[in-house]
């Protein structure tokens, strides 16, 4: 008799079908697992054994072959026990199969017989619903299953009241319905004193999402109006914040089943490596640049990361996925992010102030910005100098706006995106391509005339074409304006970076 139980197997944000298969065959006694098979499910023929020992349950003295199918699909994590240990109470006439074949499952199994959290839950709930069955998770993971919506979700503490429960003998509670967080914001924009031209593009950036790199002295503040853009930015919608929980539901960082409306805010530090940053490692799990999707990817001391590093988020930042290859798997995790970089002029940091710059400078300066590559500050829209803070704008009273205040003017430019967008696949401004962005953003004459000559002036490229058009196409958003006219494309190329010159 062969018995089976319906599971899954993790492939980025993308649950692949897998079916545990169980066969207990004559002969000597084993208990072996097939089907590309990683060393946590390998070890798991000892927690099953433990669990169904926590039973009072002996395996029988048979030759058990435990097949993972699809055989040339790799099986990673500790969520196969609980399928394998009910796809072996099957064959042992102790689970009814034919129940069992109704729901996906998915739990790691103690030695004690007790499921434990594994990740990817809401991911296989999602799944379960797609193909119309049920879902078997661990207990304390019950909520996040039950964002999936109509699926009947059985959420088990431990092995034998699941079996129970199957049975009929002791009925499990339904799993609690998930419960959303209400957004936390950081610091407020009244406590950063002056920096008002960062300020207004702090304020574009969250408007539009668009990238934005700060460069100043250090203590200038750059940290603080980093910390500030969560404040300003619109909290997610439902769609948005299951899409930022299905990324954390696979990296294992969702905690109590508990959905957020707060966009991520990430800040690796600049000692991170590639994997660490845009995924993959041993068992590819999503990196920075996906746990920060749909909210803020914070690099301070931009020249500091390796720029192998730094370059290898090129493509996320042009496509917003970011693809992990591997000999045996292609894994693709969501990017769209929106990139905030803060770095000094120079290694000293105080580049331009005569009392304390180092002897080196300009070429101080200059071997240190070249640290990042050219490419990936094009792919950067707003191009900010951060000026000292000088005592005297300490001692003044806090700026009467916040970023209550500022949040407002964002919502209502997001607003106008939305209704802009409703038809096509962009959100924001900064997602705007092709036709779409020049049906809604090419600028009045006077305007098209200023950006073909700036961009004739500032050697621009095709990308910083683009994205200027952008960005000017944000400021007449919250200026309330339906036309991008030349004023608009002025300031947005006061915050275009220069090519250098030869």
């Amino acid at each position: 008799m062969v018995a089976s139980v319906s599971t899954v197997a993790y492939l980025g944000l993308e649950a692949r079908a897998v079916e545990v298969q169980v066969q207990l065959i004559p002969g000597l006694p084993a208990f072996n697992v097939v089907g590309l098979a990683d060393k946590a499910v390998a070890e798991s023929r000892e927690r099953v054994r433990g669990a169904i020992a926590a039973m009072g349950l002996a395996l029988p003295p048979k030759r058990i072959v435990v097949n993972l199918s699809p055989a040339d699909l790799p099986k990673e994590g500790s969520h196969f026990d609980l399928p394998i240990a009910l796809a072996l109470l099957a064959a042992m006439g102790v689970a009814d199969a034919e129940t069992i074949a109704g729901y996906v499952v998915v739990g790691e199994l103690g030695l004690d017989g007790r499921v434990a959290p594994s990740a990817g839950v809401l991911l296989a709930a999602i799944h379960a619903g797609e193909i119309g069955k049920g879902l078997v998770c661990p207990a304390a993971q019950g909520s996040e299953a039950a964002w999936a919506g109509m699926v009947e979700v059985v959420a088990a503490p431990d092995l034998i009241g699941l079996v129970n429960h199957f049975k009929g003998h002791q009925l499990l509670p339904a799993a609690p319905p998930g419960e959303a967080e209400d957004a936390v914001f950081g610091p407020d924009l009244n406590q950063v004193r002056g920096q008002e031209v960062a300020k207004r593009a702090l304020e574009i950036a969250a408007a539009g999402g668009h990238n934005m790199l700060m460069c100043g002295p250090p203590g200038a503040g750059k940290s603080l109006l980093a910390s500030c853009l969560p404040g300003i930015l619109p909290p997610l919608d439902p769609a948005e914040a299951l899409e930022v929980s299905m990324v954390g539901s696979v990296a294992g960082t969702l905690n109590g089943g508990r959905l957020t409306r707060t966009r991520p805010f990430r800040s690796p530090h600049h000692s991170a490596s590639m994997a660490a940053l845009v995924g993959g490692g041993l068992k590819v799990k999503p990196g920075e640049v996906s746990l920060a999707h749909l909210g803020v990817l914070f690099l301070d001391e931009l020249p500091e990361f390796q720029r192998a590093v730094l370059d290898s988020l090129r493509q996320p930042l042009e496509t917003g996925t970011v693809s992990v290859a591997r000999a045996n798997a292609h894994v693709t995790f969501p990017a769209r992010v929106q990139l905030v970089a803060a770095m000094n002029p120079c290694r000293c940091g105080h580049l331009g102030d005569p009392a304390l710059a180092c002897a080196r400078a300009p070429r101080c300066a200059a071997d240190y910005q070249a640290k990042v590559s050219g490419p990936l500050l094009d792919r950067i829209d707003l191009h900010v100098e951060v000026q000292p803070v000088s005592a005297a704008d300490l001692i003044l009273p806090p700026p009467v706006e916040g970023s209550a205040e500022v949040a407002a003017r964002v919502a209502a430019a997001r607003a106008i995106q939305t209704a802009r967008y409703a038809e096509v696949a962009a959100r924001t401004n900064a997602e705007a391509d092709g036709e779409v962005l020049t049906a809604f953003s090419t600028p009045d004459e006077p305007g098209r005339k200023l950006l073909a000559q700036a961009a004739e002036a500032m050697r621009m490229s095709a990308r910083g074409y683009t994205r200027v058009l952008r960005v000017a196409r944000t400021i007449a958003d919250l200026a309330g304006s339906r036309d991008v006219t030349r004023i608009h494309v002025a300031e947005a190329l006061s915050y275009r970076r220069r090519a250098p010159t030869n």
